[in-house]
């Protein structure tokens, strides 16, 4: 596989620096350096990983394979060449970009900072701002370095691998990690503010900010969706699509070269934990909808009471305090 943090201990959710650099042998190079001499980067590595993950269990919350934390099921899945493994490696791959360049930002590491913007060209004007002529500009504020996530992102999601059977595994791999981390870097958004007297806009100051993870994690989302079935070539270095008329992936497409497993049941050979006992919704049509989201084996409705807060009040200075209540409600249930 393409993603050595996924391998450290099969769920990226439980991953924390040591048991990276600990757990995964195979680490060598500018990896092991990493480990050795900046552990502040690999715990951002740590963390962007669990964001992925938790993007990932928003994004197919209602799906029947709803990304599990469960390792041995989650470990499954990773072993596999099917949608879902895409989905993760490049959701993970974008978790590192954003939370290491959220932490050069922060100040939070010694190695990068605020990004460089001397050789930056003039911002482009943005809508709702209002009329540009005549307004000077500069770069400033504190911009995401998003080039130093993206490289301490390649250097440890993309894993060495040795040439051989697994080579078109290895290169869907890679090319799902980077179209994740183009997700975040190809989306870079331009802020700015004015400077002036009484409200004018003499100056402009501008600087580049990531997209909001879920924003990311949306995107991505819509990769999966149209996501391309590939097969290796004959010369075992390329990789091409499966059917006729079909334009070859992008940089961004995310790629597999198996059908899934439809998730009905449980299977721990594909990492299925079934949908027994899943709530659904009984009056959607997509794929929350209870008919599709319990595999057409019905569901039953329950009646549940819940404690929640309620009459949170704010306090000076500075505490919410809430009751709490009972509240009754209907949840359907697939069987």
């Amino acid at each position: 596989m393409g993603c050595i943090t996924c391998e450290a201990l099969g769920s990226p959710l439980v991953m924390d620096p040591n048991s990276i650099c600990r757990k995964t042998k195979r680490l060598a190079g500018k990896q092991a350096e990493l480990c050795q001499t900046q552990p502040e980067i690999v715990n951002e590595v740590a963390k962007g990983a669990k964001l992925g993950v938790r993007e990932c269990q928003y994004q197919f919350r209602f799906r029947r394979w709803n990304c599990t934390s469960q390792n041995k099921y989650f470990g499954k899945i990773l072993q596999q060449d099917i949608r879902e493994t895409a989905f993760v490696y490049a959701i993970t791959a974008a978790g590192v970009t954003h939370a290491v360049t959220q932490a050069c930002s922060m100040g939070e590491l010694l190695q990068c900072g605020c990004e460089a913007t001397r050789s930056r060209g003039p911002p482009p004007r943005l809508a709702g701002v209002g009329p540009t002529e005549g307004v000077k500009w500069e770069w400033g504020g504190c911009g995401d370095d998003v080039e130093f996530g993206y490289e301490k992102s390649k250097q440890f999601m993309d894993a060495r691998r040795r040439k051989g059977k697994s080579d078109i595994r290895t290169l869907i791999d890679l090319h799902n990690n980077e179209a994740g981390r183009l997700a975040v870097k190809n989306y870079m958004r331009t802020e700015c503010k004015c400077h002036g007297l009484s409200g004018s806009c003499t100056l402009r100051t501008c600087w580049k900010k990531m997209p909001h993870f879920r924003e990311v994690g949306d995107r991505l989302l819509e990769r999966f969706n149209g996501a391309s079935k590939v097969m290796g070539g004959n010369d075992g270095k390329t990789l091409i699509p499966v059917g006729q008329n079909i334009k070859p992936p992008d940089k961004q497409d995310l790629i597999y070269s198996a059908e899934s497993p439809d998730f009905c049941l449980p299977n721990r050979k594909t990492g299925s934990l079934g949908t027994r006992g899943r709530m659904c919704n009984s009056t959607a049509l997509d794929v929350s909808g209870c008919d599709l989201l319990c595999c057409e084996r019905g569901h039953r409705d329950e009646t549940v009471v819940l404690e929640e807060n309620c009459l949170c009040r704010f306090h000076w200075c500075c505490v919410v305090q809430c009751k709490k209540c009972l509240v009754r409600k209907e949840l359907s249930l697939c069987h």
